[in-house]
């Protein structure tokens, strides 16, 4: 197993790395394919993708080459002259095609879109006596050319089919490295090697950054190479580029085995060593970078570890410090699907050799296996770190900075609600008070951005994007939907224990300015109201700590035939809220609670000028007949009582209703006139 290279790669034999887009040695052994190092398959937090590139292995007539800014692999069959094959994970119609051969191919890769091809095929450059060490496509017309004399910047003209030299620096190199997302060519510079000198690419320009020195493990003892391309890397964690550093020695000499050091590399100032990733063993590894995580691949023990950056370190005042966040573990088993006729594919997939010598390994998640044609892109599993990640403080910290993390974070939720996981409210105040800490920021953000959108301002800024919504933030619904509804479903939990876990969260959503949903209130009032605590309700209503709103004070007036106090309650909060009477009785009809709107308006004395329409509409949908005869009959008794007579007028427009009570309740039951 080895990093990716940017020289001309071993002989086959030794397996080692290929440069990036250069050829893919064929070595190394095929292997039994079990994931060793005490690996129990239910802890596998890394898995190769379930739909790699399978392209023809490299073998004495096919030469593959992998180009790290396309994300393809090549597959030149004699030179491309009986065809060549290029094939991405993204896109799943390969192009073919056939090229004169003129000699071994060294280099071969597509332009940005994949417009124009180059091909190297010697070492040697045409106009000086320099060694080409390779290019770079930077875009779909602008090319880089590395050689052991400095960096050459052209415009491709393809309609006069010329370059265009847009700038060129002299400078000594041993070796190059490119980050295509950050369109940053690194070169090594100096007779020991460890002087790096990067240079930015963008719209036809070429900015030098400064150049920095990466601390070896020891004084060398000669003056030749001694930082070999091998051992750096280039990636962007968390929006910034870093320079990876494998130092297979320590230089504390107490300290054993190697650490990966890495290097801040801003387009502005200078690069400075900020983090320190402790291996604590020796040997092979290999370096890549999945959803903002540096994952080290160990080939002794066929195990990898990953580090978070972002997570609390050992800080000694210019560095942080950080060990791995979880156990080492295998990569998981992967199967091998044969290949060939469906009279032979019906035997069963062959395992995969995990951390082969054969494998190679890209930025900043790619694993190729020449050896047995495959293209992986590397991935993280969430699941399995919930049991390996037992503080739920950090697993949240760690859970949070991941793209696809939403569905894991809510079970987490409801596991520490349910037994047998089921954590104290010390430690479930601090995952909700995580949650809402994302949850603030997004709304902080997004009211920003409204606010500037609102004033125009956005139009002096072309720049201003909405801010993205990602699977961090995790909302009111999210919790009521997935956690908090299901939780007090259950009711598997000790009532108290409910309503305090209820309480948290209010007051981790008040904690942080966000005002809560009417929803959250509902539950907890619906819970308080199946334990009968009204005592407790009483007293949170008193203090305010439910918060008062329309739909709370409805749902206070329908609780009125278990819990008489609660019409007050609730007449007294939309007082509180200086609702307009006709829009309590319209918001309480339109949730059916038709007696509850009756009441009211007779609290208020507005029973005389209402419309019996209305309520003996409400009273039918409702498909309540005990219900609809009370209305119609207070309906009568008004009448009665206001006119001397019990029978609708037509001006009422209640003639169906009257119908309808007929035919339910026979004509005998209207109520007859009343003489004095």
């Amino acid at each position: 197993m080895a990093a990716a290279a940017g020289r001309q790669p071993p002989g086959p034999a030794e397996g080692e790395a290929p440069a990036a887009g250069r050829e893919a040695g064929a070595g190394g052994e095929e292997g039994e394919g079990r994931a060793k190092g005490g690996v129990e398959a239910g802890g596998c937090y890394l898995a190769l993708c379930a739909r790699p590139v399978h392209f023809e292995k490299a073998n004495p007539v096919n030469c593959v080459f992998f180009d790290e800014a396309n994300k393809q692999v090549f597959a030149v069959r004699s030179g491309g002259a009986t065809g060549v094959v290029v094939k991405g994970l993204e896109d799943r119609n390969p192009i073919s095609f056939r090229m004169e051969d003129k000699g071994e191919v060294k280099c071969i890769k597509f332009s940005l879109g994949n417009k124009i091809l180059a091909v190297q095929r010697t070492l040697k450059s045409v106009t000086k006596n320099a060694n080409i060490l390779g290019f770079c496509w930077t875009s779909s017309t602008e090319i880089v050319f590395i050689t052991d004399q400095g960096i050459e910047f052209y415009q491709v003209l393809p309609e006069k089919r010329t370059l265009k030299l847009l700038k060129n620096q002299s400078i000594n190199v041993n070796w190059y490295m490119y980050c295509p997302e950050s369109s940053v060519i690194l070169l090594s510079t100096t007779v020991l090697g460890n002087v790096l000198q990067p240079f930015y690419f963008k719209s036809g320009t070429m900015s030098k950054l400064s150049k920095f020195e990466i601390e070896l493990p020891a004084a060398p003892k000669s003056s030749k190479l001694s930082l070999s391309e091998r051992d750096i890397a280039m990636a962007t964690i968390y929006g910034q580029l870093y320079v990876l550093y494998l130092r297979h020695h320590s230089r504390t000499s107490n300290s054993t085995g190697a650490e990966v050091v890495l290097y801040h590399l801003p387009r502005e100032g200078s690069c400075k060593k900020t983090h320190i990733l402790k291996l604590n063993r020796t040997g092979k590894f290999a370096l890549n970078v999945v959803d903002n995580l540096v994952v080290v691949h160990h080939q002794d023990t066929e195990t990898s570890v990953i580090f978070d950056i972002k997570l609390k370190g050992e800080f000694d005042g210019s560095t942080t410090i950080h060990q791995f966040v979880l156990p080492p573990r295998s990569i998981q088993p992967y199967q091998i699907p044969v290949a060939g006729p469906p009279s032979v594919t019906s035997q069963a997939p062959v395992p995969c050799k995990l951390y082969s010598s054969s494998w190679i390994v890209f930025q900043p998640d790619i694993i190729i296996s020449a050896s047995e044609g495959y293209l992986w892109s590397l991935q993280v599993k969430l699941e399995p770190v919930v049991n390996l990640l037992v503080d739920k403080g950090k697993l949240m910290d760690f859970l949070l900075q991941r793209k696809e993390c939403k569905m894991v974070i809510l079970s987490v939720c409801s596991q520490m609600l349910s037994e047998p996981e089921r954590g104290s409210l010390s430690v479930i105040a601090t995952v909700f008070d995580k949650l809402n800490n994302e949850y603030k920021k997004y709304l902080e953000a997004e009211q920003s951005y409204t606010m500037v959108v609102e004033t125009g301002l956005s139009r002096s800024n072309p720049l201003l994007k909405r801010p993205v919504r990602t699977q961090a933030v995790i909302d009111q619904s999210d919790m009521y939907t997935h956690v908090l509804s299901v939780f007090t479903e259950k009711k598997e939990a000790p009532h108290k224990f409910t309503i305090a876990v209820l309480m948290e969260y209010i007051r981790s959503l008040n904690q942080f300015q966000i005002a809560v949903q009417h929803y959250l209130y509902e539950l907890v009032i619906k819970t308080l109201v199946q334990h009968n605590l009204f005592y407790m309700l009483h007293q949170f209503l008193q203090y305010h700590v439910l918060s008062d709103s329309k739909p709370l004070a409805c749902l206070l007036l329908s609780l009125e035939s278990i819990y008489p106090p609660a019409h007050q309650l609730s007449l007294d909060m939309l007082k509180r809220l200086s609702t307009a009477n006709d829009e309590i009785v319209e918001v309480l009809l339109s949730k059916h609670q038709v007696l509850a709107a009756l009441r009211f308006i007779r609290g208020i004395g507005g029973h005389d000028s209402i419309s019996a329409r209305k309520f003996l509409d409400a009273a039918k949908q409702a498909e309540d007949e005990m219900l609809f005869y009370t209305i119609f009959r207070f309906f009568e008794q008004r009448n009665q009582r206001l006119r001397g007579n019990p029978s609708f007028t037509p001006g009422e427009h209640c003639e169906e209703h009257v119908t309808f009570f007929k035919q339910v309740f026979g004509e005998q039951a209207l109520m007859k006139p009343t003489t004095f």
